[in-house]
């Protein structure tokens, strides 16, 4: 399973939310789309994981390329760039990767549902719903405030911890979630990090032990009606 298959597409908004969304809105290089009862494919990372620049580099060589097919390209090549393992990678301190574990935890069913995830030494992805009346950009900005603070405690640093920016992609149907399941667990099996998915100690398919199949290839909760 490839990553760089997982765009998505705008969905409709929810009547009824209790807060309403933002809606398409531009966070820096991307667009962002945050309505609740989404589930989104969430990629964050730590900020020296990448060359200052380069995402711009390589938004100046795709500048002739259709919009749609720009975007996707862009999306492919940070995802390869990241999953390579540049930069200090924090997150392979276990005292770190535990308390980003537990971050993305510790609002599960409450702010969101957390369907999987995965750490890795630079980056997390991550599989969610988000309630009604919460934000997607808020849920995100939570999870890196309190982590960044805690893990350059740990690590005895300052300075920025995380990058600014997040890519979200929201889940289209049925077979874009299986999909996306996929990609989380398998990521760390592709760069050759472990032999099976829940060998990944950081990660949802580990906690379920070799289960994840059976427990997570149905998505619980409404999924978006969107033509193909």
């Amino acid at each position: 399973m490839n990553c760089k298959d997982l765009a998505g597409t705008a969905g409709i908004l929810p009547a009824g939310s209790l807060k309403q969304p933002k809606g398409w809105h531009c966070r820096g290089y991307k667009p962002h789309f945050d309505s609740p009862e989404l589930l989104q494919f969430i990629t964050f990372r730590l900020s020296d994981s990448m060359p200052a620049g380069l995402i711009e580099a390589w938004k100046q060589k795709l500048k002739l390329k259709p919009k749609q097919e720009r975007e996707t390209e862009l999306r492919s090549r940070i995802l390869k760039y990241i999953d390579l393992g540049h930069g200090q990678c924090f997150l392979k301190d276990d005292r770190v990767a535990e308390l980003v574990e537990e971050a993305l935890l510790h609002r599960d069913g409450e702010h969101y549902r957390l369907r999987a995830w995965v750490i890795r030494p630079n980056h997390v992805h991550a599989l969610i719903e988000v309630m009604p009346g919460r934000q997607l950009h808020e849920i995100i900005h939570s999870w890196k405030s309190f982590t960044a603070s805690m893990a350059n405690r740990l690590l005895g640093r300052v300075g920025p911890f995380w990058y600014r920016e997040y890519d979200d992609r929201f889940i289209r149907n049925v077979q874009h979630y299986e999909n996306v399941v996929a990609c989380i667990h398998h990521n760390p099996v592709k760069v050759r990090c472990c032999e099976q998915p829940h060998h990944r100690r950081w990660s949802s398919a580990w906690r379920l032990n070799g289960r994840f199949v059976e427990k997570l290839s149905e998505p619980a909760g409404r999924m978006p009606a969107v033509p193909d």
